[in-house]
């Protein structure tokens, strides 16, 4: 049986812009990418902590270094800069393999800097 488990999230992480006039997705610094164990056209939920708002989209790689978290197209209406949120993605997993595995989670600070990396199994 495949099961639903969280693999990598972003906590607390801060909206720096928003685009309506894209096609769609979360741009997200790369260097927070790696640090997270996501891939460009990922899918992802993001939890607007601010609002209450629920939506899922898909990643795209935004400038290393750029500490940038900004949501494209119509999940633009759905946050406003400044906004924390939380980034998570799921993976189905193999029941035999949930005791193997760890997930990444990513605390940010106000900045978008990485606070703290916390890897848990799964």
């Amino acid at each position: 049986m495949l099961i639903p488990f969280l693999i990598s999230k972003i906590h607390k992480a801060k909206v720096t812009g928003t685009n309506l006039d894209y096609a769609g997705s979360i741009g997200i610094d790369e260097e927070i990418m790696i640090k997270a164990n996501l891939r460009e056209f990922q899918k992802v939920e993001v939890y607007n902590i601010s609002n209450g708002n629920r939506f899922a989209t898909y990643v795209i790689q935004d400038q290393a270094g750029s500490k940038n978290i900004v949501l494209n197209g119509t999940a633009a209406h759905l946050v406003s800069k400044g906004d924390t949120i939380i980034i998570v993605a799921y993976a189905l997993i193999d029941e035999r393999e949930l005791n193997s595995l760890s997930s990444v989670v990513l605390i940010m600070n106000d900045n978008n800097q990485i606070e703290k990396i916390v890897n848990g199994k799964l």
